[in-house]
């Protein structure tokens, strides 16, 4: 069915670069020129399917429960245009939004699927993170279609550090991930917290720095003004695009547009 309220400009491939950037993602597989992802809650997931169509996507199923699904997905919190008219005068990020135009960062719709994904992902390369990402999935995750259902938070709770550390995980990255699922904190309630209150209720998480802090507020909270200054990626893209410019430095001359610099950045760098 097709969705329209895709607002413009757009273009899919770009936005969803990531899941075919560093291997297979379970959770978000690429298959036959459509993104599939699963829908709804483990015991009920249904595979969703998203390609692109004039003036928006085809969706296949679309309703009331997927059609949020597909807004996340898709970056459709972000405004585009703002940030072009901005990113116009910019020597590097200008050419880099016209050559990118239509690119949306995706964004993970779950905080304890984003926190995990981060904790995997920590001082390891992505195509590690995402194979030790994909045996957890397959282990405790659902089956529908050709794609997988995160597991729930319940189900990695009721796993044993062992497991985890069967699949991949460091001895302490397995610690930090049942650990987390485990514990009575509420990632939810951190939506309605302004950015500092958010890094400081994570990175009291044991296992929580500031690099899945900073990724936790660009990729699941959208906030605009996340800037994830230790990413390594991220300060060898900003190096090499500006000439040796610190990444920390950086971050005031991309305000008030942080977090869509830092992925079209990232996304530049990548596909030079």
């Amino acid at each position: 069915m097709a969705f329209h309220a895709v607002p413009g400009p757009f273009d899919l491939a770009l936005t969803t670069e990531r899941f075919r950037a560093f291997g297979v993602d379970k959770a978000a597989m690429w298959h036959e020129d459509g993104l599939h992802v699963a829908a709804g809650g483990a015991a009920g997931a249904r595979e969703l399917r998203i390609e692109a169509a004039p003036g928006g996507v085809d969706v296949e199923p679309l309703d009331a429960e997927t059609e949020p699904v597909v807004r996340t997905v898709l970056g459709l919190a972000f405004d585009l245009e703002p940030f072009y008219a901005w990113a116009a005068a910019d020597d590097v990020l200008g050419p880099a939004t016209r050559r990118l135009q239509g690119f949306r960062p995706t964004l993970a719709r779950d905080p304890f699927e984003m926190i995990v994904g981060a904790i995997t992902a920590q001082q390891v390369s992505l195509h590690s993170a995402g194979a030790t990402r994909n045996r957890l999935i397959e282990q405790f995750g659902t089956q529908v279609g050709n794609v997988w259902a995160f597991p729930l938070r319940e189900r990695i709770a009721a796993a044993s550090e062992e497991e985890l550390f069967a699949l991949g995980f460091s001895r302490r990255k397995a610690e930090y991930t049942v650990g987390l699922a485990r514990s009575d904190f509420d990632l939810h309630e951190l939506a309605v917290l302004p950015d500092d209150e958010v890094k400081s209720r994570l990175v009291a998480l044991r296992g929580i720095g500031e690099w899945t802090a900073d990724w936790f507020l660009a990729r699941h909270l959208a906030r605009p003004n996340a800037w994830p200054w230790g990413d390594l990626a991220l300060r060898k893209a900003v190096a090499h695009l500006y000439g040796g410019l610190d990444v920390r430095e950086a971050r005031e001359r991309f305000h008030p547009f942080e977090n869509l610099s830092a992925h079209y950045l990232l996304l530049a760098h990548r596909l030079q």
